[in-house]
This record gives C-alpha cells, sequence and structure tokens, in this order.
C-alpha cells in the first residue's frame, strides 16, 4: 500500500513514518518544514517540501496513493487563542485542500491525527467517545470542525476515515532511531527534560492546590511509538468501517510525579517553582480507550511512566 503521510517530519509524523517502513508501506511524506525536520524523516519513505495550503503540492503527493494520514497542523493550544486567524489557515483550510485533493482522486482511506481537546472541560472521567464535544480553546475547535467535515464526506463521498483522538504524546522511539527534537515544545515532559539537559534553568508548576494526591495536575500519556502502532491498524480497519477513537491508556500521572521520575532517571535535579493555576486547566484528564482497544485490536506497550521518560532523555541528554 501506497501512503501519503502530511507532516511526517514532524515529532509524531517522524514515528508514524518509521513504523509505516518497519511494516512495508510505501511511503510520501509531505511536509512544509516548519516544525519539523527533514533528516527525521526516514530513509526509505520520498520526501516532498510542500504544503497543504498549495494545491500542486497535494496533488504531488496524491499521486498513485491508496491512502494519507494527516498529521500537517499547528497544535498548541494556548497560541490558537491567541492566532486564530493562523490556525483557521493551516489547521481548517489546509485539512480542507486535502480532503477535497482526496476526493478528486478517489482515494478512500484517510487516517486523521486528532485530539482529546475536542472534549474539553472534562463531564465525567474517565472520558469516552460518547462524552460531549464542547472545546475550550480553538486548537481544539479546528480538530472537530474537521472529523464534522469528514463525516459530511464519508455521507456524500463514500470517504472512509479513522479519527484517532490523542491525548498527552510523549516519548521517543525505544530503539533511539529517531534523535530529533521537537522544535519549540509546550508540553511537560519535553519541558523537564529542557531543565535536566541545562536547556532552561527552571520550569513552572501550574497549580499545587488540586484535590489530586500531590496537589498537582493529573493527566494521561501515550507513548509516540503506540500512537505511531495505532495508525498503522486504522489502515487496516478501514477496509470496513469508519472509527472515532481516543488513543490513550487510562492511567494518570501528576506534574509532580513526572518531575520526580526525571530525577530519578537522569539523575537531575529538577529545579522548578510553584505559580498560579492557568484558566481552564482541569485537575485531572484521563480516557478509556476501549474502543480503540477492540475495534484495532491494540494495546500501549510503552506507555509507562519509566519508559516515558528513559526514551527521551535518551534524545535530550546528547
Amino acid at each position: 500500500m501506497r501512503v501519503l503521510v502530511t507532516g511526517g517530519a514532524g515529532y509524531i509524523g517522524s514515528h508514524v513514518v518509521l513504523e509505516l517502513c518497519e511494516n512495508e508501506f510505501e511511503v510520501i511524506v509531505l511536509d512544509d518544514l516548519s516544525s519539523g525536520n527533514k533528516d527525521a524523516v526516514d530513509s526509505r519513505a520520498k520526501f516532498i517540501k510542500g504544503s497543504t495550503l498549495n494545491n500542486s503540492d497535494i496533488e504531488l503527493g496524491l499521486k498513485n496513493v491508496d491512502a494519507v494520514i494527516h498529521l500537517a497542523a499547528f497544535k498548541a493550544a494556548g497560541e490558537s487563542m491567541l492566532e486564530p486567524a493562523k490556525y483557521s489557515h493551516n489547521n481548517l483550510i489546509g485539512s480542507i485542500n486535502l480532503l477535497n485533493g482526496i476526493i478528486k482522486h478517489k482515494i478512500n482511506k484517510f487516517v486523521f491525527s486528532s485530539t482529546a481537546a475536542v472534549y474539553g472541560y472534562p463531564k465525567y472521567l474517565p472520558v469516552d467517545e460518547n462524552h460531549p464535544l464542547a472545546p475550550i480553546n480553538y486548537y481544539g475547535f479546528t480538530k472537530l470542525e474537521i472529523e464534522k467535515i469528514m463525516q459530511w464526506y464519508s455521507d456524500l463521498k463514500g470517504l472512509k476515515f479513522a479519527a484517532l483522538r490523542y491525548f498527552n504524546a510523549a516519548g521517543y522511539d525505544i530503539n533511539n532511531r529517531l534523535n530529533f527534537l521537537e522544535k519549540n515544545p509546550a508540553n511537560l515532559i519535553p519541558i523537564t527534560m529542557e531543565v535536566a539537559s541545562g536547556m532552561r534553568n527552571k520550569m513552572q508548576v501550574f497549580g499545587n492546590d488540586y484535590n489530586t494526591h500531590d496537589g498537582t495536575g493529573l493527566r494521561d500519556y501515550i507513548h509516540v511509538s503506540d500512537l505511531a502502532k495505532a495508525h498503522v491498524k486504522a489502515l487496516a480497519f478501514l477496509n470496513n468501517n469508519n472509527l472515532k477513537v481516543n488513543l490513550s491508556t487510562g492511567k494518570k500521572y501528576s506534574v509532580l510525579d513526572v518531575i520526580k521520575m526525571t530525577n530519578k532517571v537522569t539523575g537531575k535535579e529538577i529545579n522548578y517553582e510553584i505559580v498560579e493555576r492557568r484558566p481552564g486547566d482541569p485537575a485531572e484528564l484521563y480516557a478509556s480507550s476501549d474502543l480503540a482497544f477492540d475495534a484495532l485490536n491494540w494495546r500501549p506497550k510503552h506507555s509507562d511512566l519509566k519508559t516515558l521518560i528513559e526514551s527521551t532523555w535518551n534524545v535530550y541528554k546528547k
């Protein structure tokens, strides 16, 4: 099978491309390198520098393709609230351009990188796929809008799609085949790594007065290699039906749990300061992935906290 991966030079995308190549797919990567690294793309894949905002680039990428995995999106929730036009342009218009190209070329399999942000503030825990969809940031809104458009394209044009709702992606390839740092990371584990490696002096912990075991927020982390395997399994599933699923572990670790494990794994003291809570941050956010477990015959294998931290430190310590 010949697969186009948009955003395939990025942090998650490069792991997806690696997994596809390991499973003997023919892979084409389309990436504008605004946040990706060409050197992170597996040498077995064909690379096209281009954008989903350029229809000629899309045409080139879709030539003789059987399926598309779409990961080319901006993803910083905070930034999306400050620059909605940027997120509208890339996440909405770029995705619609790609979908239109897919329909034009009669490509029938589309795997979409969605997000837990489509749910918004949790009404109950663990969050499952029946949870209300009410994004509280513009990034989450853009992802939910594309999910809705995919459903319309499915109803009207027969598109088969999988919307994979990630929770907190973390870690690196456990065999150390990918060693390229994510550009401008905003997530907790890379920030702790920047402190451990001396790239920053200290980090902030946003609130320590939540109703949790240590007062800091609890989150569900999923190893990026586990995410990558789910994408490959989703391609096979799309022979039959559409799919909207959470990709998570159902486990929860606090901010201080992450910091303490980073201390242990790295042997470095992580300097942090407690600051005010951030607006919109829930005390706990974790999910049920039972639907993905059953539909995809998929289980996370590398998403324990020690493996997440160790595989990340293997990259940062270099």
